[in-house]
């Protein structure tokens, strides 16, 4: 079927959880090898591991973080047209006063040009690009 959605930190991240969100649980299953992420969240994934301090808690994260890549997940880089896509909608929201996060921007820059649904929880830090289908697994 082919790729459908980029999932945000907060999606991949739910998984490793204790007590994890079913709703996203079930999403996962239900799409499953129809999503992919971006590099810009693989790095926020490891970069909250590596501030982690030592503990099994840790090692688990890392495994989990493994087993994605192992298990085939897919990880978009930013590349040109992504750049250039993103720079056209900073420029924009800066005319009108919107300052957004870069990381954001990168996220959604990748899943826009991929044309892809942008599945998260921070539904609202992505509301001002235009065009971006968005998700939150944790309501749908």
């Amino acid at each position: 079927m082919g790729l459908r959605y980029l999932l945000d930190t907060n999606i991949l991240s739910e998984a490793a959880k204790a007590q994890p969100n079913q709703h996203v649980l079930h999403k996962l299953d239900q799409y499953s090898g129809q999503y992919c992420t971006a590099v810009t969240v693989w790095h926020e994934l490891h970069y909250g591991v590596e501030r982690m301090a030592d503990s099994k808690r840790k090692e688990s994260l890392f495994t989990y973080l493994r087993s994605l890549e192992q298990g085939g997940l897919v990880i978009l880089p930013y590349e040109k047209t992504a750049g250039e896509w993103l720079a056209q909608e900073r420029g924009r929201l800066s005319k009108r006063g919107v300052t957004i996060p870069f990381m954001d921007g990168e996220i959604a820059a990748i899943a826009f040009t991929n044309r892809l649904t942008l599945v998260t929880r921070n539904v609202d830090d992505f509301a001002n690009y235009g065009e971006l289908l968005i998700q939150n697994w944790f309501t749908v």
